[in-house]
């Protein structure tokens, strides 16, 4: 059973002071519903992904917020796995149509993080990490602890991280609703304020409010992207359970199963969208998807194998770094994205890696349209 990625909206992503936590939510539902061409009844039930709305908003129950928008009677619930909310809400509503319980549905992530503080953003983030064992910690300063291994074990330079984020604050330009639209230098990078050694300011990905949804369907439709694979993979919560700090086991794990229940390989993924929270964890990213041999992450971007023209083309969007990272929302938007992209036919074969925390969670979808 094929399930097809029927519609898709994306909000735009940034600081969204004139819009509130159910004007993005309901955005996103009603463009994503008119993009495929049907109305509100034709949705049987909804799966929305968050992550902070019950501390940030003082809003749960998101999953009857949705319902009463959309007219107060569709099945709705809500999902959370921190930065990987949105795909495990697609996990959840590809499970119902695969189940037959459902034959179209409706997935939107959604996240406003930007009417509160630093300080109470940073403290909520942080709920991602094991609170008990890495009480104090932030998530830049995790990821530097996971950049800092991968330099020492493999030299990884900090002029690579720096051709990360360059690269994606490029490809941001050919997206619209990105959050930011400006063009940085590896030395503007490089030498931005040190946020958490080895990490800068301008590795790091940004506070973000915005939503994301896609309607899914096993009915028949032809030209449009389907979801011919997912994976779903876990590890340790806290880092000092893991096997590798130069590797995230739970992303190797679900794009096993990913490549597998789609018949492909690494090798024929012509585009992906990758979680790219800090410039180190799309070079991680590379390496535990198969697009980059083991400790050459780092030498593939800095060569230009993963942009147009390269190997495969990764976070055409500006991925997290400039497209944006409203937490929720963003493994929705990077389906959406790859959909749309493929509906146009520049690519055939699209990959989505959406991680949680600092990779207790991963989950890969690939996508494909082959005129079918």
């Amino acid at each position: 059973m094929k399930i097809t990625v029927l519609g898709q909206a994306i909000t735009s992503f940034g600081e969204l002071w004139q819009k509130s936590l159910p004007d993005l939510l309901m955005e996103a539902m009603a463009g994503a519903i008119e993009n495929a061409n049907l109305e509100i009844n034709d949705i049987d039930a909804i799966f929305v992904a968050n992550m902070s709305a019950g501390m940030a908003e003082n809003q749960v129950h998101l999953g009857a917020l949705a319902s009463q928008l959309l007219g107060g009677n569709k099945p709705a619930m809500r999902v959370e796995g921190a930065c990987a909310s949105g795909s495990l809400a697609m996990l959840a509503g590809e499970y119902s149509l695969l189940a037959g319980q459902y034959k179209t549905v409706l997935v939107v992530g959604v996240e406003k993080m930007t009417d509160i503080d630093s300080a109470l953003a940073t403290k909520y983030l942080s709920g991602a990490a094991f609170y008990g064992q890495e009480y104090g910690s932030t998530f830049p300063g995790l990821y530097g602890l996971l950049a800092g291994a991968h330099m020492q074990k493999y030299g990884t330079t900090r002029d690579q991280l720096s051709a990360v984020a360059v690269k994606n604050h490029l490809h941001a330009f050919d997206n619209p609703n990105a959050q930011y639209h400006k063009k940085f230098s590896l030395d503007q990078i490089s030498q931005s304020q040190l946020v958490a050694d080895p990490l800068r300011l301008l590795d790091c990905s940004p506070i973000t409010d915005g939503a994301a949804a896609v309607v899914l369907t096993t009915k028949v439709a032809k030209g449009l992207a389907k979801i011919s694979g997912f994976g779903h993979g876990q590890d340790s919560l806290d880092l000092a359970g893991r096997k590798s700090l130069t590797s995230l086991e739970a992303t190797k794990l679900a794009a096993d199963h990913a490549y597998a229940m789609a018949d492909l390989s690494a090798k024929q993924i012509q585009v992906a969208e990758v979680h790219d929270c800090f410039t180190i964890a799309e070079i991680l990213a590379y390496e535990d998807l198969g697009f980059a041999k083991v400790g050459e992450g780092g030498k593939s971007v800095a060569a230009d194998q993963m942009t147009y023209g390269g190997q495969v083309v990764v976070n055409p969007s500006g991925g997290l770094k400039a497209g944006g990272h409203p937490v929720g929302a963003t493994g929705v938007k990077q389906i959406a994205y790859l959909a749309k992209i493929l509906a146009q036919g520049q690519f055939e074969t699209a990959l989505a890696h959406n991680v949680g925390g600092s990779g207790a969670t991963s989950v890969v979808h690939i996508l494909t349209n082959k005129n079918d």
